[in-house]
């Protein structure tokens, strides 16, 4: 029982949005034909080891480095206000975890106007910054009619994960996440539970996939897979189309998920991540919502497109190598982890 004097920290749910994307690579190329021309981004190239995509006036949503990774490496969360901005640096710092100012060029590549990082699980770093710098020029988009944003955030990551319950912990702690829903799915022979964490109205910012009964991780990438949302249907058709035509692989063909009930498609990058284009996703009441459990990804469609059993082979080698691996929770912020009920 608490006592008169304690005080309760108050909750930064509802003040956090995913803001922008860093994925390090070196088929820039690539990337340039992938982003702009197949999904439609709007481009803009700061150096030779930076390019960026936007979707709308923030200066920068997808920051593609020069490295040799071929991942994502760090994920960028806006904040609404500097209280909760000092509220998760201190969550944080407090639980003995480092922090690390920025730099004025990081700040810049990003479009922001200052930023902190530390460490996440799986590899991922986090960064938190208040204010995104922002432009009146204009979007030289093949996408039409936009992309969803604001207060929402810029769609989603999916994450497999060995200790989905520590991952979950480490978003509850630093962010105050919600779950929102359960997707249990078959795959190949493979169960899957997919925990689905909310720190909006989005549906979901992070999903968090393991293969039950097995401690394997059978991707490669830190992420699965990411996710924009596009205003319109025929946007999302036409980005379909687009990336069929200019030769990308298509990883699942068009269809609505059940939890959530985006219609999407998810292309193979150049990096070997999966990217989602969505349109019309639920958005959560909070007075309302009940998290449940879903019996499968999808409603109707997604089906695998260009896999081929060498491809499931090389998966399935990916797993057993990942027992070779502790992977990385960042313990002082995971707690206990959380349960499933």
């Amino acid at each position: 029982m608490l006592s008169a004097s304690t005080t309760i920290a108050p909750s930064v749910f509802g003040n956090v949005h995913l803001g922008y994307i860093v994925i390090e690579s070196q088929k820039f190329s690539e990337w340039r034909r992938f982003g702009k021309d197949a999904i439609g981004m709007h481009l803009d190239e700061l150096s030779p080891d930076v390019i960026r995509f936007r979707l709308d006036d923030h200066q920068a949503r997808f920051i593609v480095v020069r490295g040799p990774a071929e991942d994502v490496v760090a994920l960028g969360w806006e904040l609404d206000n500097h209280e909760a901005f000092d509220q998760i640096v201190g969550r944080v710092a407090g639980r003995g975890v480092p922090t690390v100012v920025g730099t004025d060029e990081d700040a810049a590549i990003r479009g922001v106007e200052r930023l902190i990082r530390f460490p996440g699980p799986n590899g991922l770093a986090q960064e938190v910054f208040t204010r995104a710098r922002v432009t009146d020029a204009p979007l030289a988009m093949t996408n039409q009619h936009g992309f969803v944003t604001g207060t929402s955030g810029m769609g989603h990551v999916a994450i497999t994960s060995t200790k989905p319950q520590q991952m979950r912990g480490y978003y509850n702690t630093v962010f105050d996440a919600r779950l929102t829903d359960y997707i249990d799915e078959t795959i190949s022979g493979a169960k899957l539970k997919i925990r689905f964490l909310r720190v909006n109205e989005r549906h979901h910012s992070i999903a968090i996939a393991n293969v039950r009964a097995l401690p394997i991780n059978p991707i490669r990438t830190r992420v699965q897979h990411l996710n924009i949302e596009v205003a319109s249907l025929d946007d999302m058709t036409q980005a379909y189309q687009r990336v069929k035509q200019l030769g990308f692989d298509m990883a699942l063909s068009v269809g609505q998920h059940t939890n959530d009930k985006e219609l999407s498609f998810y292309a193979q990058t150049p990096s070997g991540f999966e990217w989602e284009v969505g349109w019309n996703p639920i958005t959560v009441d909070e007075k309302t919502w009940e998290p449940t459990t879903h019996k499968g990804i999808s409603i109707w469609g997604h089906t695998p497109e260009g896999h081929t059993i060498i491809d499931k082979l090389d998966q399935f080698r990916r797993g057993a190598l990942s027992l070779r691996h502790e992977e990385d929770t960042v313990l002082a912020l995971s707690g206990m982890g959380i349960p499933d009920n």
